[in-house]
């Protein structure tokens, strides 16, 4: 790959990291103008999924959107993942298009571009079905939003697993990897939010 690729690559990547990540120092000004109730209802909710760290950086920084709303917290999961997995989106799509690729790493790339636009269109319903979920329909709906986020979540590991088989160069083979791996993680914990959100209504 040629240096011009993978500066490319480190601009896109960064501003990737800038716009999934807010800054620290607003993010704990945030948090402290947060009543502690909602910080720890966000903490306390995170716990169960499989990795509560991510979960609760993501989303504590909206705690005062969700406060101890159950159901703005998997809206807020599912907000910050779909974005994540735009985020990524695009910025595979410019790298595939950077000169240096072989044709092999291109068509890699555009496949797990296509497979993160299933996982987006998969969200992005299961965001709308959210909206709409309330009185004796809340249930079904709930099923569907479970089974869309799930898919999303299996397109984002055939992602990864396409991804991983193919030889690439090293620093942008792990920072791709690292990326699908984050929205897979996010994707994992939304779902598990959902699960208990389920259990409110089951």
């Amino acid at each position: 790959m040629t240096g011009f690729a993978i500066t490319s690559f480190a601009k896109s990547l960064f501003i990737f990291l800038a716009i999934s990540f807010p800054i620290n120092s607003i993010s704990a000004g945030r948090v402290l103008r947060t009543p502690k109730t909602f910080t720890e209802f966000i903490r306390t909710s995170c716990s169960t999924t499989t990795y509560p760290r991510l979960c609760y950086s993501s989303l504590s920084v909206q705690a005062s959107q969700i406060q101890n709303s159950p159901k703005l917290l998997v809206n807020a999961a599912l907000n910050v993942t779909i974005a994540s997995a735009r985020s990524t989106s695009i910025m595979m799509k410019r790298l595939s298009q950077s000169h240096g690729m072989e044709p092999r790493e291109v068509s890699a790339m555009q496949d797990c571009v296509e497979e993160l636009s299933d996982t987006v269109d998969e969200l992005s319903n299961s965001i709308d079905e959210m909206g709409n979920a309330k009185g004796s329909n809340t249930e079904i709906m709930i099923n569907d939003i479970q089974t869309w986020v799930s898919a999303a979540l299996t397109d984002e590991n055939t992602c990864s697993d396409g991804f991983a088989g193919h030889s690439m160069d090293g620093d942008v083979k792990s920072a791709v990897s690292k990326q699908i791996q984050n929205i897979a993680h996010l994707t994992s914990n939304a779902l598990a939010l959902i699960n208990n959100y389920a259990s409110l209504h089951g």
